[in-house]
């Protein structure tokens, strides 16, 4: 028999709150969650791994209406819609390569700036060295 979590156990796991895993439930984004005879949910692997690719999809800017559209042909039409599954994959996979790109770009100015501030810091302690006595410099 397959061992199972609870909602707990999957927030601990995948970083996300309990409040957002019900609500993943409720939007359909997961299949409903096998519950004991007392109501509280257990979730399978299956139910984890899931939840931890939707998760990526999530973090890296997937809108909840593409997640849902996804695991609705997950859910409904699981050997018949490879190519719509993978074609919304690679786009998104393309949205994240730009963002990535954007980043990169972003970072490589902040360490020019980075790097600008350290050459005016040697600079400005260069010019007070000259400037102040020391034991080495005549008065």
């Amino acid at each position: 028999m397959e061992q199972t979590l609870t909602i707990q156990q999957v927030a601990e796991a995948t970083g996300l709150s309990v409040h957002t895993l019900r609500y993943y439930e409720r939007c359909h984004l997961i299949a409903p969650i096998d519950r004991l005879s007392n109501g509280h949910r257990r979730y399978s692997s299956s139910d984890l791994h899931w939840i931890e690719f939707l998760n990526k999809l999530r973090l890296t800017g997937m809108p909840i209406r593409q997640m849902q559209h996804y695991a609705e042909l997950v859910r409904n039409s699981p050997n018949s819609t490879f190519e719509e599954r993978r074609q919304i994959l690679v786009a998104h996979r393309e949205m994240v390569v730009e963002q990535l790109e954007q980043l990169q770009a972003n970072l490589a100015v902040i360490d020019w700036k980075i790097q600008h501030y350290s050459n005016l810091e040697a600079e400005l302690r260069t010019h007070e060295n000259v400037n102040t006595p020391g034991k080495d410099t005549p008065v």
